[in-house]
C-alpha cells in the first residue's frame, strides 16, 4: 500500500487494498517499485518474512500472504503445488504432468479449479466454457522462481473477487528483477532434467527489464514414459515508482505429454491383465496425453496522489489445448476402445481497473475502491471420440463468445480503533453466445446477473487478538455450453438448460491471535451452501445438474518461531459436505493437514522437512465407498557453497514421498468395462502418488 495510508484505519485498508489490487491488477509492478527484489537469504520472521499474516493485517483469518522467502524453503514437485502453501489447500495429479492439476480445499474437489479463481503475475488462469472442465485452472507455465508471493483469500466474503471464489482465490506475483544473474540445472530419477536461467537489469534510465527461460523433460515413474517437453519463458519491462509506475509482461509456454489416467483397482489387485503383469504405474491406454500452448501480453499502470489511487490493467492470452483421456476404457467402444479427444482453442482479453481513495463517512475515516473487470472469451471448443488421438467421430464442436463484466465497491471503515468494518457489493452480468456447428439446436443466446453483497466485521479484542465475522454471496458461473442446451449430443434424449450463474453463500468466524511471544494462530469456523451443484462434464459434453450443497468446518493454523532460525508451520482443516437431501458428495475430502519445520540459514545450511496429509473422503453419495487417506513427506536440503569460479552458488537435494509410501494422487469410483469383461463393473479408480524420489540441483548467481 502506498505510504499516504492513514493510522489506525491502515490496517484495514492494507488488507483490502491487497485483496483489491491482487484480484484485477498485475501487483509486481505497484510492490517492487520502491527498489528491485534481491532474492537474497533473510533471517526468518513471521511478519514480513515468510508470512504478512499478522493482527491488523488481514481482514479474515483465512486470509493472508505468503512470501517469497518460505516459497524458495520447500520443495514443489509440480508448479501447481505453489498453492500448497495456502493453508488447506491441496494439489495432486491425476493424468499427464501436462494437464491441469486436481485442487482440494474446503470440503470440495474442485476439480481443475471450479470455485478457487487463481491469478498469476495480473492474469486470470481459470477458462470458463472449457473443453475438459469449467473453470480449468492449468498453472503449468508458472515459474516458481520468479514468485514474490501469494496473496490467498477463502470464501466469497470479498467484492474484489468475482467468477470460481466461492471457496478461496489466490494471487501469485512474480518480481520485477533479480539480485543478479541466475542459471540453475536440476537432474533426478526417471529421466528428469530442468534447466532455468534469468537476469535483470537496467535497458534505460528506469526501465528494469527481467528475462527468464526454462526447460523441462521428465518421464516420471509410469511404465509408458511420459515424456514431457516443456518451455517456458517470461520477459518483463518496468519502471516508475510505488507512487506512478508501470509494468509490461509478454509469456509463453509450450507443453507436450503422454499421460497414464487411473486405473481400475480389480486390475491392480489382479496384478496382471491379458497374460502380462500388471501394476501401479501401467497404463490401459498408452496413447493418452496432449498438447498445449500459452502466450500472452499484459501490462500495468498505477498512480498515487491527493485524489487517491488508479490502476489499470489489461491481458491478452491466446491458449490452445489438444487433450486425449480414457477413463472407462471399453465400456461404450469394445472395438475400438473409449478414448476421446477434447480441444480448446480461445483468444482471451480483459480489462480491469479501480480507484481507490480515503475519506470520512460522518465522523469516521473510511477507504473506498471502486472497479470494473472486463473479460471476452473467444472459444472454439470440441468433443471427439478417438483411436490414438485420432478423431473418429466428432460428438460436438461449438464456436462461443463469452463477455464477463463486473462492478465492485468496497468501503473500509473505522468505528474505534478497536473496531472496523467492510462493507462491499458486486454486480455481474454474464453473456454467451453458442454457435453450435454440429448440434444448432444446442446453440443460442444466454444471459443472466447477480448481485452479491459482502460484509466484515473486526474487533480488535487485545492488541495482539483480533476477533472476524465475515459473510458474502458469490457464484460461479456455468458452461455456456450448458446455458443453451437442448439435446444430450451423445444420446439424443432432450435436455434441460443450466443458468449461468449459481450463488453460493457463505460466513464465517475467525480469530487471529499473537498473544504468545513467537506463536501465530488462527482459526476458522465456515460454513458454504451453494444452490446447485450444477456443472458442466466436459468428458460427456452434456450438462449434469444434481441438488444443492451445504458444506462447514474448521481450519487451524499456527506459525511459531521460538528462535530467529527456525520456523514451524501446522494447518489443519476439518470439513463436512452435503447435498441437500443429507447425502455425500462424493470426492469432497473430510481432512487435510499440513506440518512442515525450516531451519534457515545455519551456517550455510536450509533444511525444511514437511508431512502433507490427504485424508478420506466419500466416493460415492450413500458413503458405501470411501478414499484411502495419503500421507507423505518432502525433504529439502540446501547447502550454501560460497563463491565458485567466481559465482556465488548452491546446491539442494529434493526428495518426495521420503518414506516411499504406496498412496495415491485421487481416487474415484465409477463404471468401467475392460476388453475382455463381459459387463461394467463399478470400482475405485486410482492414480498412484509418485515414489520417493530424488532431485538435485546447482545452482549460480553471477
Amino acid at each position: 500500500m502506498p505510504s499516504t495510508c492513514f493510522h489506525p484505519l491502515a490496517r484495514a485498508a492494507r488488507a483490502l487494498g491487497a485483496a483489491a489490487t491482487g484480484a484485477t491488477l498485475a501487483l509486481p509492478a505497484a510492490a517492487n517499485h520502491g527498489g528491485p527484489v534481491t532474492g537474497a537469504p533473510q533471517t526468518i520472521i513471521i511478519r514480513g518474512g515468510h508470512y504478512d499474516n499478522a493482527v491488523g493485517t488481514q481482514d479474515a483469518a483465512s486470509a493472508g500472504t505468503i512470501r517469497r522467502e518460505l516459497l524458495q524453503s520447500r520443495p514443489a514437485q509440480r508448479p501447481g503445488e505453489v498453492l500448497e502453501f495456502v493453508p488447506g489447500v491441496i494439489v495432486t495429479q491425476h493424468s499427464g504432468d501436462g494437464k491441469a492439476n486436481q485442487y482440494f480445499l474446503r470440503g470440495f474437489n474442485l476439480d481443475h479449479g471450479t470455485d478457487f479463481a487463481t491469478r498469476i503475475n495480473g492474469m486470470p488462469v481459470n477458462m470458463p466454457t472449457h473443453g475438459h472442465g469449467q473453470g480449468y485452472s492449468d498453472m503449468n507455465f508458472l515459474l516458481p522462481e520468479l514468485v514474490d508471493r501469494v496473496e490467498y483469500r477463502k470464501g466469497p466474503y470479498f467484492a474484489t473477487v468475482g467468477d470460481f471464489a466461492a471457496a478461496g482465490s489466490a494471487d501469485i506475483q512474480y518480481v520485477n528483477s533479480v539480485a543478479a544473474p541466475f542459471a540453475q540445472v536440476t537432474l533426478g530419477e526417471n529421466g528428469y532434467r530442468r534447466g532455468v536461467a534469468g537476469g535483470s537489469g537496467l535497458v534505460a534510465p528506469g526501465v528494469t527489464a527481467l528475462g527468464a527461460l526454462e526447460l523441462m523433460n521428465t518421464d516420471g515413474p509410469w511404465t509408458v514414459p511420459e515424456r514431457v517437453r516443456k518451455l517456458n519463458g517470461v520477459f518483463t519491462l518496468s519502471g516508475g515508482t510505488r507512487a506512478q509506475g508501470w509494468h509490461v509482461s509478454a509469456q509463453a509456454y509450450r507443453s507436450r505429454w503422454t499421460a497414464t489416467d487411473q486405473v481400475p483397482q480389480r486390475l491392480i489387485d489382479a496384478g496382471s491383465f491379458n497374460g502380462r503383469p500388471f501394476g501401479r504405474f501401467d497404463s490401459l491406454d498408452p496413447t493418452t496425453g496432449g498438447e498445449s500452448h500459452r502466450t500472452s501480453l499484459s501490462g500495468d499502470w498505477h498512480t498515487d496522489g491527493a485524489a487517491g489511487r488508479t490502476q489499470v490493467a489489461g491481458y491478452l492470452i491466446r491458449y490452445d489445448l489438444d487433450l486425449n483421456s480414457n477413463f472407462t476404457y471399453a465400456l461404450e467402444r469394445p472395438a475400438d476402445g473409449d478414448q476421446f479427444k477434447q480441444t480448446d482453442r480461445r483468444t482471451v482479453a480483459g480489462l480491469d481497473a479501480e480507484h481507490t481513495v480515503s475519506h470520512d463517512v460522518g465522523s469516521f475515516p473510511a477507504r473506498t475502491v471502486a472497479g470494473v473487470q472486463l473479460r471476452h472469451d473467444r472459444i472454439r471448443v470440441g468433443l471427439y471420440d478417438s483411436v490414438a488421438r485420432r478423431i473418429t467421430n466428432t460428438v460436438r464442436e461449438d464456436q462461443v463468445r463469452q463477455t464477463q463484466l463486473g462492478l465492485f465497491a468496497q468501503t473500509a471503515l473505522e468505528f474505534t480503533p478497536e473496531w472496523r468494518a467492510v462493507l462491499g457489493l458486486r454486480a455481474d452480468r454474464l453473456q454467451a453466445r453458442v454457435n453450435a456447428l454440429t448440434l444448432p439446436a444446442n446453440g443460442g443466446s444466454a444471459s443472466d446477473t447477480q448481485l452479491s453483497p459482502k460484509l466484515t466485521l473486526v474487533w480488535a479484542a487485545t492488541p495482539k487478538t483480533e476477533l472476524f465475522f465475515n459473510t458474502g454471496r458469490g457464484f460461479h458461473s456455468n458452461d455456456a455450453r450448458g446455458m443453451t442446451a437442448r439435446v444430450d449430443p451423445k444420446s439424443g434424449d432432450p435436455v434441460d438448460p443450466v443458468p449461468a450463474l449459481v450463488p453460493l453463500t457463505g460466513a464465517e468466524i475467525g480469530l487471529r491471535t499473537e498473544a504468545i511471544a513467537g506463536l501465530q494462530s488462527s482459526v476458522s469456523l465456515w460454513s458454504l451452501r451453494s444452490a446447485s451443484e450444477l456443472v458442466y462434464i466436459g468428458d460427456a459434453g452434456a450438462t449434469e445438474a444434481s441438488l444443492g450443497s451445504r458444506r462447514r468446518g474448521i481450519e487451524f493454523s499456527n506459525r511459531w518461531q521460538p528462535v530467529p532460525w527456525f520456523l514451524f508451520d501446522a494447518d489443519l482443516a476439518f470439513s463436512h459436505a452435503r447435498l441437500n437431501d443429507g447425502s455425500r458428495i462424493p470426492n469432497a475430502i473430510d481432512r487435510v493437514a499440513s506440518v512442515a519445520g525450516t531451519v534457515k540459514d545455519l551456517q550455510g545450511w536450509t533444511a525444511s522437512l514437511q508431512w502433507r496429509y490427504l485424508g478420506p473422503g466419500a466416493l460415492a453419495e450413500d458413503n458405501s465407498v470411501r478414499a484411502f487417506p495419503s500421507s507423505t513427506f518432502n525433504l529439502r536440503v540446501t547447502k550454501a557453497l560460497g563463491m565458485v569460479f567466481g559465482s556465488r552458488a548452491s546446491v539442494t537435494l529434493d526428495v518426495f514421498n521420503l518414506f516411499d509410501r504406496k498412496v495415491n494422487d485421487i481416487q474415484y469410483f465409477y463404471e468401467s468395462q475392460l476388453p475382455g469383461e463381459a459387463a461394467p463393473v463399478a470400482d475405485r479408480h486410482v492414480h498412484p502418488a509418485e515414489p520417493r524420489n530424488l532431485r538435485l540441483t546447482l545452482q549460480a548467481s553471477f
